[in-house]
């Protein structure tokens, strides 16, 4: 038996194609929204909040443009611990350093994974250097990204409403 989560919820198509709007722009008003739908604005927005009380929509977000601030340079940094009962630490520590946008605590190889953005290859090693100074890492191994091919919020948020149909 296939246990949803969702199903508490009962998300419905509209919901569906409102969440498909909001992705593509959150800024979007929500008389947009009711005149592509054919519903009224009061509806999206009941909606919309049920769907944030739910937590399925939390907050909004806004999409920069790194490579037009002058961060087109990606790396992933894969981070070894001397000892595991570190990791609080060493990510309070990482916390601290901005040109870490995302941190993971993983099972596998490393014990934390990072995402970093930079300038150039040459800030890349500052920070890179910033994250093995930390006391508790016993070394990082760093990956640089050639191209990010992939970030499409759309098709999981598609496949799970297809789940929630089967």
């Amino acid at each position: 038996m296939k246990i949803n989560k969702l199903a508490k919820v009962k998300l419905d198509e509209i919901d569906h194609q409102i969440l498909d709007m909001l992705i593509d722009n959150t800024r979007v008003p929500f008389t947009d929204i009711a005149k592509k739908l054919l519903i009224s604005a009061g509806t999206v927005h009941v909606r919309v909040k049920k769907m944030e009380d739910a937590k399925i929509i939390k907050g909004s977000s806004l999409t920069l443009d790194y490579q037009k601030l002058g961060y087109s340079f990606i790396a992933y940094v894969g981070v070894f611990l001397q000892n595991t009962s570190q990791t609080k630490f060493v990510l309070e520590r990482i916390y601290e350093i901005p040109h870490v946008t995302v941190a993971h605590i993983t099972t596998g190889k490393f014990n934390i994974f990072c995402k970093i953005r930079a300038k150039s290859t040459t800030h890349a090693k500052e920070i890179i250097f910033k994250l093995d100074e930390i006391e508790g890492v016993y070394r990082t191994e760093t990956m640089i990204s050639l191209e990010e091919s992939i970030n499409d919020k759309k098709r999981l948020m598609h496949s799970i409403f297809n789940d929630m149909n089967d």
